[in-house]
């Protein structure tokens, strides 16, 4: 058996104008079309609003730091791999998490700048202008 639908389904947005609210703002000049234009339910396509939905969430900049954890545990040497990971960009800098001081101390001395030369390449150097490493 059906459930039966419901007998008033409610308007969506804001209620209209009763004729008395509408014939009280003529007589005092107020201009309600724009307030009417206001309070219609505009109805777009999900892909118009997609674009800029997927703009809010970031989603671009998520993929390229996905992309950059990737490239990374490949194009690198494996023991650099091994103790030190991306996580995360942000204006430029890409922030590396070493398992070591240790390490820290060999990466930043001996193989920072390979390191920013082959992400560079692989992404630009508008994506990666600089690498910061931190112990962690």
């Amino acid at each position: 058996m059906f459930p039966f639908p419901p007998r008033h389904i409610p308007p969506l947005g804001p209620p209209k104008l009763t004729a008395r609210e509408r014939v009280c703002a003529h007589w005092h000049g107020v201009d309600l079309t724009s307030f009417e234009k206001a309070q219609l339910t505009r109805v777009r396509s999900a892909g118009a609003l997609m674009p800029r939905v997927l703009t809010d969430l970031r989603i671009d900049r998520r993929r390229n730091e996905a992309e950059i954890v990737k490239v990374w545990n490949h194009l690198l040497d494996p023991n650099i791999v091994a103790h030190a990971q991306p996580t995360g960009l942000h204006k430029g800098t890409l922030f590396v998490t070493v398992d070591s001081s240790v390490w820290l101390s060999e990466i930043v001395r001996y193989r920072r700048k390979e390191i920013l030369d082959r992400l560079q390449h692989s992404f630009g150097r508008d994506l990666i202008c600089r690498i910061s490493f931190r112990v962690g």
